[in-house]
Parts: structure tokens; sequence; C-alpha cells
């Protein structure tokens, strides 16, 4: 009988997928000028932060799948927000969150929320884009690019995919969920 391979535990899941967020952070932080790796780290940890927390949107698994998927997720959200993670950009996570960047349930369900707080994170790298002498600033299209990169980064490091978290929760369980515009 071939042994199966050993799934890391949860905490260990979640140790490498920080990792790997602050890794995408670092190389969505490359192509600028150095003055705005802190701002772009710290919008990557929230954002990211905020993708951890759509575990409250998605369908359930099949146990003990669920159980882990949930487990990892919050730990993801928590260690985003510990002071290891914010060592070195806490003044730019407290702006962030003097704009109101922090991260509640309305993110996960809400496109009105999400969409406010993707223009939040643009209006912020923008902001310190502005404090840059002219020479050194990034195109102007700039942060709403590097906004939507850490976001499809920071689903695809976590394992949220929005398409694939609507379809599953719309199609789960016994009966098809009819979709709001399919109503009329």
């Amino acid at each position: 009988m071939a042994e199966s391979p050993r799934r890391p535990t949860p905490e260990a899941q979640a140790e490498q997928r920080i990792k790997e967020i602050l890794r995408a952070a670092d190389s969505w932080a490359k192509e600028a000028p150095g003055a705005l790796m802190p701002a772009i780290r710290a919008v990557c940890i929230r954002l990211a932060e905020m993708v951890a927390d759509q575990r409250h949107y998605l369908a359930p698994l099949p146990e003990p799948q669920e159980t882990e998927r949930r487990t990892v997720l919050t730990l993801i959200a928590e260690k985003l927000r510990s002071d290891e993670v914010a060592a070195g950009v806490e003044e730019h996570l407290k702006g962030l969150e003097e704009l109101e960047l922090r991260s509640t349930g309305s993110w996960a369900t809400v496109a009105t929320a999400q969409n406010e707080w993707i223009t939040t994170a643009i209006r912020y790298l923008e902001g310190s884009v502005a404090k840059l002498p002219a020479g050194e600033r990034p195109d102007s299209y700039w942060a709403d690019d590097v906004v939507a990169g850490i976001i499809a980064s920071a689903r695809a490091l976590i394992g949220v995919d929005e398409l694939h978290a609507r379809t599953e929760a719309r199609y789960s369980g016994p009966i098809r969920r009819v979709a709001p515009e399919e109503e009329a």
C-alpha cells in the first residue's frame, strides 16, 4: 500500500501563503521607485486580509475540507494583522485605516464595498506617488494596475477565486440558486 503524502498543517499552510503574499508585494513593488515599496506592501497586506475574510462568503465544502479551509483563511487574516507582518509599514497601514480601508464582512458580500476599497487603495497609492518628484513618478494608470494585480495575486495565493466562489455558492446543495438577474 502506497503512503499518502502528508498534508501540511493549517498553520503551515497559512504561514506559507503569508510568505507568498509578501513576496507578491515585493514583486509588485519591483517596477516602482523604492520609495513606494512600503505603500505597496501595506496595500497588499490589507487587500490580502480582505480576500482571506471572504471565507464567510464561500459555500461550504465537504468535511473535513471545510474546517481546514476556514481554519487556514482565518489564520491568514489573523497573521496579516500581526505586528510581525506589519513591521516597517505600520504608518501606511494606519493611513489606509484612516481612509476606512479595513476588513469588514461587507467586503466579502457587497460588490459596492469591494469597489470602494479598490478605489481607496488606488487613491492611497496615487497619493504616495504624488509625493515623489515628477521625474520619478510611474505612469498615471500605475496604481490601478498594481491594485488589480495585488487582488488577483492575493486571490490566487489564498485560493479564493471570485468566479469559483460565486459558482460554488450558486450551485451548491440540492437546489440551484437563481441569480438576481435571472429572476426577472
